[in-house]
């Protein structure tokens, strides 16, 4: 039996990390081929980037669509439980424009740090 946890850790389970925003983020207008969202993600590796969509299509956020061509062509695209991040996804845009000075700032005073 799987434990219930807040909903926040619930949907970080099935979210989080480094790369699955930004998958879910450059899927939203449409599918996209393998190569063409490693371009769009650099420095992904090729391994991570295979990880993490197979990770995603076993949550049920990602369609993974095989074309029987030469060369060989893999298209993925959100399914409609992908697709319910939209909103969460135009919040979070917002929240990121509305305080991007501020980012900024606290970005260059932390790297100043290191």
């Amino acid at each position: 039996m799987t434990k219930y946890l807040d909903p926040i850790t619930n949907s970080l389970k099935l979210i989080g990390g480094k790369w699955k925003v930004p998958i879910i983020y450059n899927l939203r207008t449409g599918p996209v081929r393998f190569g063409e969202l490693k371009r769009i993600l650099s420095p992904i590796t090729q391994q991570m980037l295979t990880k993490q969509l197979r990770e995603m299509e076993r949550d049920q956020l990602i369609d993974r669509k095989v074309f029987e061509v030469i060369p060989p062509k893999v298209e993925y695209s959100l399914t409609e439980f992908g697709k319910s991040l939209g909103p969460v996804l135009q919040l979070w845009c917002q929240w990121s424009t509305e305080n991007h000075e501020l980012m900024q700032s606290i970005a260059e005073k932390n790297q100043s740090k290191s």
